[in-house]
């Protein structure tokens, strides 16, 4: 069953902190180059095979003990947070064209584009804290690639009009702030018992 809240709260957490990634930017570089649809089918392949790959990773650090699991995903939550706050500003990155603009050659490289950025990445490390914190795969599963998802959307359709209005450092502070309640709390959870 599908837990609503856990499903918000992983949207909203990996929403936050994938909006001051890089591949929001690449993903706004190829969505003002190509059909926006094409560029956000690859996207959206890569991010789905991402957040898979977390899930399960989160959900065999729950076969540990869940005072361990606590502290762990803490400590993770935390250094998070210190990276967004102490990350420097991405240079765009160049995206090189396809010769041609079918949807195989413009969905593939969106797809590899995102499948090399974010392998290993700040989200897809989340997404494994949040599957070990939750113990619900599905909710946590389904609220990480509707969080990204969603910043790519906004990064290929409406990308360069939000970061007119929304100062990007802003945008990282509240997604550390959000990290930084969480690795708090799973901390207190960890000592507490």
């Amino acid at each position: 069953m599908i837990s609503i809240t856990v499903l918000a709260l992983v949207f909203g957490v990996i929403f936050l902190a994938e909006l001051p990634d890089k591949t929001a930017l690449a993903g706004l570089v190829l969505g003002t180059r190509y059909r926006a649809s094409y560029v956000f089918a690859g996207v959206a392949a890569a991010f789905t095979l991402h957040v898979v790959l977390a899930v399960a990773a989160g959900s065999a650090l729950t076969l540990l003990p869940q005072r361990l699991v606590h502290a762990l995903t803490g400590v993770l939550f935390l250094g998070g947070a210190a990276m967004l706050l102490l990350k420097k500003g991405d240079e765009d990155e160049e995206v090189r064209r396809p010769q041609d603009q079918s949807f195989w050659k413009v969905a593939g490289t969106g797809f590899m584009l995102i499948l090399v950025a974010e392998f290993g990445d700040l989200t897809q490390i989340m997404t494994a804290n949040l599957a070990a914190r939750y113990d619900d795969p599905l909710s946590v599963g389904l609220g990480a690639v509707l969080g990204l998802w969603a910043v790519a959307g906004l990064g290929i359709v409406g990308g360069k009009a939000l970061m007119k209005r929304v100062p990007l450092g802003l945008i990282t502070k509240i997604a550390a702030l959000v990290m930084l309640t969480l690795g708090a709390w799973t901390l207190y959870e960890a000592v507490a018992g």
